[in-house]
């Protein structure tokens, strides 16, 4: 029994399209919703209805990682055996989950099971990331043609997990709150012993960021995130490089990037002194180790 565990905050009609999606692909849906207006609810109310969907109000915003944690425990508690994981701004291909499924059944070793994630804004790219020498980076186009990539982490959209996988390995860490949740949950889990693994026959639409921008001489676009992200994600980023679970040279790899994500949000980004001042709050509480929502 498979159970989509979809977190929501501020959804919008196409959060509504994304369940109905689901509706069709597995048993349950929970959705989990951290704090929403009534007036952003009603908006998904009827593809809730329709899809026989449970809701879960957390009455705040509690973290995208404290919620997934809510919405497996109500998965386990429906005797799912499986959980698919979704952020609200995803739309999965009508045979996604089944080409999930099978892959899982059929890869040994197979911790989590990822789509071939396409970002859905101009300027946007694959999201399919690959081990290389200094950390995580995006797949290669010759990479992308075989039928399943070995992953260096799958971000959690789309991540199909085994409920017994989720026992061994432990909840997604709520410390993290936003930003990282996924690649931290998902080295844990190549600790352990698992593999991840991307089908590329499996697809799904994802929006990733605020905004995307390309720089002269860079191929790839930049995600541009508005000002408390940067705060999540420099402190969130010294927790993964002081956390033990990056090799060494994956951790030298995150110091360099850290200072380029400082260094652009600092000086080329627009609301340059928003920005500055959540950057040096979030380092101060990486290096100080207090996680959980910004304070």
């Amino acid at each position: 029994m498979i159970v989509a565990v979809v977190v929501t905050y501020g959804p919008d009609p196409r959060t509504a399209e994304l369940i109905r999606a689901l509706g069709s692909q597995v048993e349950q849906i929970v959705v989990v919703d951290n704090g929403s207006s009534p007036a952003a609810l009603r908006t998904i109310s009827e593809a809730i209805d329709t899809a026989g969907a449970q809701l879960i109000e957390l009455g705040d915003n509690t973290g995208i990682a404290h919620a997934q944690n809510v919405g497996i425990v109500r998965a386990k508690e429906l005797g799912a055996t499986h959980v698919l994981l979704s952020d609200q701004d995803s739309l999965p291909a009508s045979d996604m989950v089944a080409r999930l499924l099978a892959r899982l059944d059929a890869t040994p070793g197979a911790g989590a099971v990822g789509p071939y994630i396409a970002e859905n804004k101009p300027g946007g790219d694959e999201l399919v990331y690959v081990d290389r020498r200094w950390g995580p980076r995006r797949a290669s186009a010759e990479e992308l043609t075989s039928p399943a990539v070995d992953a260096a982490f799958l971000l959690a959209s789309g991540c199909l997990i085994p409920m017994e996988v989720l026992g061994a390995v432990g909840p997604m860490n709520a410390k993290f709150f936003i930003d990282h949740v996924d690649l931290e949950w998902c080295l844990r889990a190549r600790t352990a012993g698992y593999r991840l693994v991307v089908d590329t026959g499996a697809h799904l639409e994802h929006s990733l960021g605020d905004a995307t921008v390309t720089l002269p001489g860079r191929p790839q676009p930049v995600h541009v995130h508005g000002p408390i992200r940067c705060y999540y994600l420099a402190r969130n980023t010294i927790f993964m490089i002081r956390s033990g679970l990056l090799p060494v040279a994956w951790r030298a790899g995150y110091v360099v990037w850290l200072a380029k994500f400082i260094a652009f949000h600092s000086i080329l980004a627009d609301r340059r002194r928003a920005r500055i001042r959540e950057l040096a709050a979030g380092v101060r509480d990486g290096l100080a180790k207090r996680g959980g929502p910004r304070t």
